[in-house]
């Protein structure tokens, strides 16, 4: 039986949040009100995909003119499109539909892990133009220097956006580790064995000139599948959210009033370092008793007396117990309890409305959310006052992907005019 989404008392999306955020700016110079309104318009159809001039009129606030001048201009760059609805049903001049013109504006995406590095070239509006993935060796780290020169060939395999009168906003980069945002330096990513590597240089020094121009921005891969599930996935509607990702280690992304949560330096939402069981295991940063220790794919898997697949899924444990397994399955059991202990110390502190299951956790909501649930309804005052919703991730490996991308579209949705300046058409 299917976890439900919700339960009496749980605070409920907010449908209205996107229109509730993107409201008239305080009084600036003309320039500036048009250059925040163009921005806003952007985003819109770059978040929602074809939407008409009705629509942007109520999110921005502005009146149906200004709307038409603010596409026009846009249109103008390239960057969006104008079509005569197919159908339409109430009377009166259909509104013109707003589409995104995904060739023209592009960014690349990358994902760091131990199993495998991922790339992907985005269009505007998020649809994936081009993908590539190169295999970990074997579950064993890459050193620094060779990842390096495989993200390098794997961005240099891609199309050239410029080739075909495009435009690429820039490099986004999803790390499993501590992330420094205003350098890309890594400080610390224990599963990859690196400490205090500064990926974004590094990769600019190794990349062709036609690439090595582009700004090149660093995250934390559960930062980003937080952003990713924020942006395009599970958490659209919801302010304060969790994301749990799971694979070699536990990685947690945090949104508190629609924001995220990054903490002194962004070094914030290392929930796989909470320490649960102090009398636990050693962890790879040199503490005791992680909850990574404990939920970890690899130590579920491990604990199922399984051997860890090289994707580090927990396919195989979930299989297992459905099969009638009882290792398995007290593996599972085991794990939701654990979870459950974790999320009700997340819960005191963030008071979330919503968790989500994102990279190796997915195996684990599908086949233990009842479980969960029943181990959490013990876990004390936040869990009964402030009830939170479980949910698989609707992006599912994809999400730092997908947040990756946005990171690398924010200059050119903060200024789609200077972004583009130049640019071929």
């Amino acid at each position: 039986m299917p976890c439900p989404d919700a339960r009496p008392g749980a605070e409920r999306a907010r449908p209205d949040r996107e229109e509730a955020a993107m409201t008239v700016p305080p009084p600036h110079p003309h320039a500036d009100v048009r250059h925040h309104n163009l921005s806003l318009v952007l985003r819109r159809v770059h978040s929602t995909g074809a939407v008409s001039r009705s629509q942007l009129t109520r999110a921005t606030g502005v009146n149906r003119s200004t709307t038409a001048a603010l596409v026009a201009v846009l249109a103008r760059a390239g960057l969006v499109r104008e079509e005569v609805p197919r159908t339409h049903r109430s009377a009166g001049r259909p509104s013109p539909v707003v589409l995104p013109v995904p060739e023209r504006a592009q960014a690349v995406a990358l994902e760091v892990g131990v199993e495998r590095i991922r790339a992907e070239r985005v269009g505007l509006g998020g649809e994936v133009l081009q993908d590539r993935t190169l295999p970990g060796d074997g579950g064993s780290p890459v050193t620094f220097e060779e990842t390096v020169s495989r993200l390098a060939g794997l961005v240099e395999s891609l199309e050239e956006p410029a080739a075909g009168g495009g435009h690429c906003a820039g490099i986004g980069i999803a790390v499993p580790g501590l992330v420094r945002r205003t350098d890309g330096m890594v400080r610390f990513a224990p599963n990859l064995q690196w400490a205090d590597r500064p990926l974004a240089a590094a990769l600019a020094a190794r990349l062709a000139p036609a690439w090595s121009r582009l700004p090149i921005t660093v995250g934390n891969d559960a930062d980003l599948g937080a952003l990713g599930e924020y942006s395009r996935g599970a958490a659209r509607g919801y302010d304060d959210f969790v994301y749990l990702s799971a694979n070699v280690g536990v990685g947690g992304g945090l949104f508190c009033g629609g924001r995220p949560l990054p903490g002194q330096r962004g070094y914030a939402g290392e929930i796989g370092h909470m320490v649960v069981n102090p009398g636990g295991r050693l962890c790879r940063c040199g503490a005791r008793g992680c909850w990574e220790t404990e939920i970890g794919t690899d130590v579920i898997t491990e604990a199922a007396g399984l051997e860890v697949p090289p994707d580090h899924s927990l396919s195989c444990v979930v299989a297992a117990a459905a099969a009638g397994d009882d290792r398995a399955a007290a593996a599972l059991d085991e794990a939701a309890r654990w979870l459950a202990i974790g999320l009700g110390n997340l819960a005191v502190v963030l008071s979330p409305q919503l968790v989500i299951f994102g990279g190796g956790l997915q195996d684990i909501y599908d086949a233990a959310c009842e479980r969960i649930e029943r181990y959490a309804a013990g876990t004390g005052l936040a869990r009964a006052r402030a009830p939170y919703v479980l949910r698989r991730s609707a992006l599912a490996h994809r999400a730092p992907l997908v947040g990756a991308a946005e990171l690398a579209f924010a200059p050119l949705l903060d200024d789609p005019l200077h972004a583009t300046a130049g640019a071929g058409r």
